[in-house]
Parts: C-alpha cells; structure tokens; sequence
C-alpha cells in the first residue's frame, strides 16, 4: 500500500488514504462490500455480486483503476477509486465507489479520498473527472458541489434499480 495524503499524525482515530494494490485485495474487498450492504442504493453493483467475485476479479479492478482506501489506525472506513470508460475522452474520468463508513463521516475521510483521486487525475492529466450520486442522496451532493463539482444535466437510473436516479457532477481539472 502506498499513502497517499491523510492525516500527518499516527494516533488511531485519525484518518490517513493509501492507494491500494492488487496484493491488498482482501482489504479493498472487505471495505467494498461493507459499503454495498451500507449502503445499497449507492453503487451500481450489488453486494450479491461483489460477494461472488473470485480473487482474481479483485486483484484485475485494482490493477487496471487507481483505488485508494481511508483507514484510522488498521481499520478500514472508506475507499474510493478513479475509472475511465472506454467511450470516455483520454483526457477525461471517472470518480467511482466513494464511501466512508457512517462511524467516520464528518471525520476528513471523505475529503481524504477525494483529494487523493483528484490529485491523481491531475496527474494523469485528465482535465474533467465526472461522478454520478444518486439524487436521494443530498449530503453526498452536498460534500461534491463544495469540492467544485457541478451539475452537468445528465440524468439516468441506477442499473439493477430504476426507481434511483443519478445526477452526473463534474468537475474541470487545472493543473
């Protein structure tokens, strides 16, 4: 695991972001599906197909898209991850799979893992990172248009669920 960003001191209850590698699979994997059974409506997978995934499947999604996890002391309390889908523009992105345990929230790991994925995509030199945040779901709209994300306009429903709705947000790079 590779730290990135996060909190500067080591005490237990302060949160520090590390990029995870295909060799921590079984961290990224045990953070993904308690999100999933956290918070179902959220993500367009499922916890009945996240808990399905062989090893190898989890070890390919961390090899292929830069994915960080937020941890306070050895605990594990959120994770997020940068995506490009292939019709997507090279110089544009994807923020996929944000979440931060509800015993975390309001603590800095959102913002921890947001700056850890924007600082990334500046790196990568995309120049717009989108996301979608289902419209139920004000507090995370909320915490994305104070990062400078905006509505684009776009709409669509969740995959496995049509009665969500997602909004896109995005947000223009500089250097």
């Amino acid at each position: 695991m590779a730290e990135r960003g996060g909190a500067a001191s080591g005490t237990p209850d302060q949160v520090r972001v590390v990029q995870v590698a295909p060799e921590d699979w079984r961290l990224y994997r045990d953070v993904r599906i308690a999100s999933l059974i956290d918070s179902p409506r959220a993500f367009w997978a499922t916890y009945a197909e996240a808990a399905t995934r062989a090893e190898g499947e989890w070890r390919e999604r961390l090899s292929t898209s830069p994915t960080w996890v937020a941890l306070e002391g050895q605990r594990p309390v959120g994770t997020v991850g940068l995506w490009q889908a292939p019709a997507q523009a090279p110089h544009e992105g994807l923020l996929v799979g944000m979440w931060v345990a509800s015993v975390a929230r309001g603590r800095g790991a959102a913002d921890a893992l947001v700056s850890a994925g924007l600082e990334h995509a500046r790196a990568l030199g995309w120049r717009r990172l989108s996301l979608d945040v289902a419209q139920e779901n004000s507090r995370a709209r909320s915490f994305y248009l104070r990062f400078g994300f905006r509505p684009t306009g776009e709409r669509g429903a969740m995959p496995w669920d049509p009665s969500v709705t997602e909004e896109t947000l995005a947000l223009e790079l500089s250097g």
